[in-house]
């Protein structure tokens, strides 16, 4: 597939920091019109999915305690979901990196070319598509935000809505280069109405990739949940995609993080009933599938799990053990004030939003050997995310211990100015004397710089600051001045 280098976004493996890309999003205007069309509909949709039910806090705290159960009694259930699919004549593979993960997925498509995929935010992760393509496998993603990104040569914005930062006319314009060869730029930056409906660019997608799955010999998909009571997995979709993906081909791979694992039926019950309203504000989404429930047909046939770790063991046994947790709903994106100004692709790897703040420097730093320590910081504390998280992620505690890291072994000068200005505190809130000093000349200076007015525009110690808004001068200083 060709990209279109003039709609690509900025990619996510980009050398620009956090900062810098976040300032040219919100210079974007495209993108943040887009952004906040999308987040309304789905902020509106959890709401009315939450309010339509008498017990919601009772159904939030079944879920919390199933999820809580299954990171405790990990690596249990994890034996426990091998047994029991071995049994059914599944293969279990486990990989403890990335590299494992596509080494172990490249042979089981050795010899065959055409692979679909359902919509997986491990396989990003892992950057399996980039790994199938150049061992000269044809890929072809079936969700179609994900298909819509694939065209464009992007990474997902989103991990629900994987396209959610792109226009219609955006994407008229990218159908009409791949299916018509034809390069109309013009439509995507200029024209907010294009041509053509959003039903009728579905329905071209959906013509496109049939085809796709009638000739797949491999379907790849992700999995909601590992089940261990019943060695099976678990697969919730709205497009029907996921299950053409694992039905079509002779052979279905799914791959899922170690941490997807649930101890019973009943446990991915309570899951079930807030992913959706969570999610896209739907009881339940529209399909929901088990694989490897029943023991495998002499049919040629095969079924295979990839369990990834690629530092979840790791996040097991540490502070941010609570951060597995995470059922991947998005609720914590749709809520963050920063996410909905500047989207997912400034985040600079797969998971972004308030979670991405948490996994993004503990797993990508350990499979990538890359810092996002620059993520935790990028958040107001607002806590918007601890409280519509549905299984109750503590995210903006588990935020403040990676600042804490971040201060304690500092890798960038940022931090080291953090800790710099952190000391001179520790001296000055140590002699009372020589604070009161501190502060009466500090405060001269600020007086000088308002120039009397109640504000200040620039300070050469706040430009982060000052560059984007004014810094009041508050009763409490005024009247320290003027004392």
């Amino acid at each position: 597939m060709r990209a279109v280098p003039s709609l690509t976004h900025s990619a996510s493996h980009s050398s620009q920091s956090f900062q810098q890309k976040s300032a040219t999003a919100l210079e974007n205007s495209t993108l943040r019109a887009a952004l906040g069309k999308a987040g309304a509909g789905f902020l509106n949709a959890r709401k009315k999915a939450f309010e339509q039910i008498e017990n919601s806090a009772n159904i939030k705290a079944r879920a919390q305690q199933a999820r809580a159960r299954a990171i405790d009694n990990m690596p249990e259930l994890l034996l426990q979901f091998e047994r029991n699919a071995h049994a059914k004549g599944v293969h279990v593979h486990w990989a403890e990196t990335a590299e494992q993960a596509r080494a172990i997925i490249i042979n089981l498509c050795r010899g065959k070319k055409r692979i679909i995929k359902g919509k997986s935010m491990a396989s990003e992760e892992i950057e399996l598509n980039q790994a199938l393509l150049k061992s000269g496998a044809e890929v072809t993603e079936t969700d179609l935000g994900e298909y819509i990104i694939q065209l464009a040569n992007e990474t997902p914005s989103h991990i629900i809505a994987p396209a959610v930062h792109k226009t219609r006319a955006q994407i008229d314009a990218l159908f009409r280069y791949h299916h018509e060869n034809i390069h109309e730029a013009k439509i995507a930056d200029n024209n907010p109405k294009p041509q053509r409906k959003s039903s009728q660019l579905i329905e071209e997608a959906r013509q496109k990739i049939r085809d796709k799955f009638l000739q797949a010999e491999v379907g790849i998909t992700g999995a909601n949940m590992l089940i261990a009571s019943r060695g099976a997995a678990l697969l919730l979709t709205n497009e029907g995609n996921g299950d053409l993906s694992a039905i079509m081909p002779q052979r279905h791979i799914m791959l899922a993080g170690i941490e997807k694992v649930i101890a019973d039926d009943a446990d991915a019950v309570a899951v079930l009933r807030v992913l959706g309203r969570s999610a896209t504000g739907q009881s339940l989404g529209n399909y929901t599938s088990l694989y490897g429930a029943q023991p495998l047909q002499a049919d040629g046939k095969d079924l295979h799990f990839v369990l990834l770790d690629n530092g979840r063991s790791e996040m097991h046994s540490s502070l941010w053990r609570d951060m597995l947790r995470c059922i991947r709903c998005g609720a914590c994106l749709n809520h963050c004030p920063v996410y909905t100004s500047v989207g997912g692709h400034t985040y600079g790897w797969v998971y972004s939003g308030p979670m991405g703040k948490v996994l993004t420097p503990l797993l990508a730093e350990a499979s990538r050997k890359t810092s996002a320590q620059e993520l935790p910081h990028a958040s107001s504390f607002c806590g918007r995310c601890v409280e519509v998280c549905p299984v109750g992620i503590p995210l903006t505690s588990l935020m403040r211990r990676l600042r804490e890291r971040d201060f304690e072994k500092p890798l960038r000068p940022q931090s080291l100015k953090a800790k710099f200005a952190c000391a001179t505190m520790r001296l000055l809130f140590a002699h009372p004397k020589l604070y009161r000093l501190f502060l009466a000349c500090f405060l001269r200076i600020l007086k000088l710089l308002a120039r009397g007015k109640g504000h200040i525009s620039y300070l050469p110690t706040a430009t982060a600051w000052t560059s984007t808004r004014d810094l009041p001068i508050n009763r409490s200083a005024r009247a320290a001045i003027s004392q």
